[in-house]
C-alpha cells in the first residue's frame, strides 16, 4: 500500500445549517482551516528591478497575491469540508444572529500601549471583556493587509486607507499573521467574530500589477487592461516626472475608444478633479516584459490611479482567482468568520450605444460575481456584507444572490436629517419606501460614524428616482428635488461659519463625527465651547441616534469615534492629508479605548489624537450615568426581546413631527416592540397609533417593566417625551377568550 493510500479520509465535522438550527451552540459553528498557512517566502534582492530580470520577476512572485491565492486553492479542491454548508442563497438573519452587534475599527486611529500593535491591542482580553460587558458581539478591523504599490524593489504607500490592497499578508505596521489568529482566538472566547475586508473591485499597483504590466503569464488578466500598439503611443500622454501613469483626459479617452482599445466614458468619475483625475483610465509609462518587448497599457481605475480594477470576464479568471483566495486566506487561514466586500459594486463594464457613458454600474457581471463571492464564504461557514451605496431597487436586487447583509446608507443620513430639522417627515419616507420596496431591514447594517464622511448622495432619490413624485412638505415633490432638499439642509446644519469644524467632502457628504454633528445641530459655534452642560445634551442625543439603529432588525455598528464621543480635528493638524481635498482624514483622530498610553498624542500610524468626550472604556464602566453604561442598557433591551431578528411590520404617521414609531413583531406570539424616539429639541406627548395594535393591549416600559399604558380603542396610547428622548415599548395584546383559564 502506498503512503497515500495509507493516509486515513479526513472526516467532516458535523455541522447543520442555520436554517434548521438557527440557536445551535457556538462551538458547531464549523470554520474550515487550511491544512497549511500560506508560505512567506524572502527572495534575493539583486540586479536590475525589469522584467528581463528573473530575480526581479521571482520576487514579484513571493509577493503575488494570485500565486498565494493558487497555493490556498489547491488545499480545498476535493474536500469535503466544502459541502458542509448551505450556499445558494444569502442568509442576513443568520449573519445578525452570528453577531448582531459590531465595532467598526480604523487601525490607522487606534492608539495602543508602547510598542504594540493593532492587532495585539484587538486581542486583548481586557478589551473583549469591556465589549463583552457593553454587548457587542463583533469586530470589523477595517483593511489589515499589505497596501499601496511597487515601484522598482521599494514599496509605496497606499493612497487610498490602505484600500488598495497588494498581498495577502499582513501590513507590518498592523502586526503579524499569528497576532491575527491570537485575536480571531480572543473574539471567539468571548463569543465573538472577527470580520475582515476583501476588494473585489480593484488591487493596488502591486507585484500583481507590475507582472501584469510585464505580460508575465495570465496577469495582465487580473485587470481591465488594453496594451496599446506602438504606432499609436502618439496618443497617449506621457507619465509626468516621478510617476508611473498618467490620467487620460476626456478628449483622449474618446480618441481610444474610437480606435477600438477601450470601451470609453463610464457613467461616473469618482475622484473627479481637474488635471488630476479626469477620466477612470490611465495609460502606463513604457515598461520592458519578461520577453524583452517595451510595452505601454491603458487601464481602467474606478477609484485613484493606484487602484486598478479587476477584470471579472477575462477568459483566464485570474482576477476572479486572486480575490476568491484572498477570502479563503482571510477566513481559512488566519480565522475570521465574515468578510466586507469593499467596492463590489463596479465589477463589470460593457460599451454602450455610441454617444452615450458605458455601462458600468447596476451590471449583471456585478451581480454574478457578488454571488459567487458571497456562495464561496457561505460555503466555508462565514458571512459577507456591502459597504456600498445604492439605490433601494438594488439593495432588494443584491438581497436575494449577493452578499448576506447591506450597509444602511439609506436611512443614516435621513436620521441625521431628522435631528437637525427636528422633523422625521424624510426618515419615515425612507424606512416606508424600504419596506414597501421589500427590503427587510434584518438585512441591513444600521451604523453611526465609521471611517468615510457622513455620505448624503442620497441615489435612491436622486439617481434611480429622481423623477418619480413623493409626498414630502405637503406637496408631491419629485425624488431629485427632495434629495437636494435634504442635501441642503445637512449642509446649512453641520458646516458653514456657524460650525466650521465639519467640512464638505467633494459631492458625497459631510466629513464629521457623530458628536461634531451633534455639536453643529445645538448649535454649538466652537468645540472648544463644551462644558459639561453641552456634553450632557450630546450625550442624550447621541443615545437617541444608538436607539434608532439599535433598536430595530438588523446589525447595529458603531465606532471607536462613537464609544469615545471623539471630535474632528482642527485641519491644521492634518493639513498635509487633506492637499488633494480628501477632508474626511478631520473625522479620523486617533482614539484611545482602552487608556493604553494616556500620553501619546498621535496614533503609531501617526494619526493626531482627536479631543474625546465620553473617555476610555474602563472609566465609562466605572459610571453608571457614562455614554458605555447606557448604551450597554440599550443593547441589553435589545438582546432580551431578540429585537435584532424581529419584523418591522409598520411606521406609522405621528403625532408631532419631529417624532418616529417604528413597529416590530417579536418572537413571542401576541408581543410587539414599539420604538418612540424624539428628534425634536422640545418636550413632547406623542399618540402613538398604530393598524398593528390590538384594543387593550398592555405597553410596558422595556427598561423599567414599569406598565405605561393601555391600547385604547382607537389603536393607539399616548405617551410623554423629553427632548431627544426614545422610548422601548413592548406592547402585550390580552388573551383570547380561547386563552384565558
Amino acid at each position: 500500500m502506498s503512503d497515500e493510500q495509507s493516509h486515513e479520509h479526513e472526516r467532516s465535522e458535523i455541522t447543520y445549517a442555520e436554517h434548521y438550527h438557527p440557536a445551535r451552540p457556538r462551538s458547531l459553528r464549523h470554520r474550515a482551516r487550511v491544512k497549511a498557512p500560506v508560505p512567506r517566502r524572502s527572495v534575493t534582492q539583486d540586479g536590475e528591478p525589469t522584467g528581463t530580470n528573473p530575480a526581479y520577476v521571482s520576487w514579484l512572485l513571493s509577493q503575488s497575491m494570485l500565486s498565494d491565492a493558487n497555493e490556498i486553492s489547491r488545499q480545498f479542491s476535493g474536500s469535503g469540508t466544502m459541502w458542509q454548508n448551505p450556499f445558494a442563497n444569502p442568509g442576513p438573519r443568520q449573519a445578525v444572529e452570528t453577531a448582531s452587534v459590531w465595532f467598526t475599527a480604523y487601525p490607522l486611529s487606534f492608539i495602543t500601549r508602547p510598542d504594540e500593535s493593532f492587532l495585539a491591542a484587538l486581542a486583548d482580553e481586557n478589551l473583549w471583556k469591556a465589549f463583552s460587558d457593553i454587548g457587542i458581539e463583533g469586530v470589523h478591523t477595517g483593511p489589515v493587509k499589505r497596501a499601496g504599490g511597487i515601484r522598482g524593489w521599494h514599496p509605496t504607500p497606499s493612497v487610498d486607507g490602505h484600500f488598495d490592497r497588494m498581498s495577502t499578508e499582513i501590513d507590518p505596521a498592523f502586526g503579524t499573521e499569528a497576532e491575527f489568529r491570537a485575536m480571531c482566538g480572543m473574539a471567539t472566547w468571548h463569543g465573538g467574530t472577527i470580520i475582515d475586508d476583501i476588494v473585489p473591485g480593484h488591487t493596488g499597483k502591486g507585484a500583481d500589477f507590475r507582472l501584469a504590466e510585464m505580460k508575465y503569464g495570465d496577469y495582465p488578466g487580473i485587470y481591465h487592461m488594453v496594451e496599446i500598439e506602438p504606432e499609436d503611443w502618439n496618443l497617449l500622454p506621457d507619465a509626468p516626472a516621478g510617476r508611473d501613469s498618467a490620467n487620460l483626459d476626456a478628449a483622449t479617452e474618446e480618441q481610444l475608444e474610437k480606435a477600438g482599445y477601450i470601451i470609453g466614458r463610464l457613467q461616473r468619475v469618482i475622484f473627479y478633479a481637474e488635471g488630476v483625475k479626469e477620466t477612470n483610465w490611465s495609460a502606463t509609462a513604457p515598461v520592458v516584459g519578461v520577453d524583452g518587448i517595451e510595452r505601454r497599457w491603458v487601464y481602467l481605475h474606478y477609484f485613484k490611479d493606484g487602484q486598478p480594477s479587476i477584470n471579472w470576464l477575462d477568459p483566464s479568471f485570474a482576477g476572479m482567482r486572486l480575490v476568491i483566495g484572498d477570502a479563503l486566506h482571510s477566513l481559512a487561514d488566519l480565522g475570521s468568520g465574515a468578510l466586507r466586500l469593499d467596492a463590489n459594486g463596479f465589477l463589470g463594464v460593457e460599451k454602450s450605444t455610441e454617444g452615450l457613458p458605458a455601462w458600468s454600474e447596476g451590471h449583471p457581471l456585478s451581480q454574478a460575481a457578488n454571488h459567487l463571492i458571497g456562495s464561496m464564504v457561505r460555503k466555508l461557514g462565514g458571512f459577507t456584507f456591502q459597504e456600498l451605496n445604492l439605490t433601494i431597487d438594488d439593495i432588494k436586487q443584491t438581497a436575494e444572490a449577493g452578499a448576506d447583509l447591506s450597509y444602511d446608507f439609506v436611512n443614516r443620513p435621513a436620521y441625521h436629517h431628522a435631528l437637525a430639522t427636528g422633523d422625521s417627515e424624510f426618515l419615515r419616507l425612507t424606512l416606508r419606501t424600504s419596506l414597501q420596496l421589500g427590503v427587510d431591514p434584518a438585512g441591513l447594517v444600521h451604523a453611526l460614524q465609521n471611517h468615510d464622511e457622513l455620505t448624503y448622495e442620497l441615489l435612491h432619490w436622486s439617481t434611480g428616482h429622481r423623477e418619480d413624485l413623493y409626498p414630502f412638505r405637503g406637496a408631491d415633490t419629485t425624488g431629485g428635488d427632495i434629495a437636494e432638499a435634504v442635501r441642503a439642509d445637512l449642509v446649512a446644519a453641520l458646516t458653514g461659519p456657524d460650525s466650521p469644524y465639519n467640512l464638505i467632502f467633494t459631492t458625497n457628504g459631510i466629513a464629521c463625527t457623530t458628536t461634531s454633528a451633534i455639536a453643529a445641530i445645538l448649535g454649538v459655534p466652537e468645540l472648544d465651547h463644551i462644558d459639561d452642560a453641552v456634553r450632557a445634551r450630546i450625550v442624550r442625543a447621541h443615545l437617541l441616534l444608538v436607539m434608532f439603529n439599535a433598536l430595530q432588525p438588523g446589525v447595529f455598528a458603531l465606532s471607536g469615534w462613537d464609544l469615545g464621543g471623539i471630535l474632528t480635528l482642527p485641519p491644521s493638524q492634518v493639513s498635509t492629508l487633506l492637499d488633494h481635498g480628501d477632508t474626511r482624514w478631520i473625522n479620523r483622530g486617533a482614539h484611545d479605548l482602552m487608556g493604553a498610553d494616556p500620553a501619546a498624542t498621535r496614533s503609531t500610524a501617526g494619526m493626531p489624537r482627536g479631543r474625546s468626550l465620553y473617555g476610555t472604556l474602563p472609566d465609562q464602566l466605572a459610571d453608571e450615568t457614562s455614554f458605555a453604561r447606557q448604551l450597554q442598557a440599550i443593547l441589553a433591551v435589545r438582546n432580551r426581546y431578540a429585537i435584532a431578528t424581529s419584523e418591522q411590520v409598520d411606521v406609522p404617521d405621528v403625532s408631532h413631527r419631529g417624532t418616529l414609531v417604528l413597529v416590530h413583531r417579536l418572537a413571542e406570539e401576541g408581543t410587539l416592540h414599539v420604538g418612540v424616539l424624539n428628534f425634536a429639541n422640545e418636550d413632547v406627548t406623542a399618540t402613538v397609533r398604530s393598524e398593528q395594535l390590538v384594543p387593550g393591549s398592555v405597553v410596558t416600559d422595556m427598561f423599567t417593566d414599569r406598565e405605561v399604558g393601555v391600547v385604547d380603542d382607537l389603536l393607539g396610547f399616548t405617551i410623554d417625551l423629553e427632548p431627544h428622548q426614545g422610548h422601548s415599548l413592548l406592547v402585550t395584546a390580552p388573551p383570547t377568550p380561547a386563552q384565558e383559564p
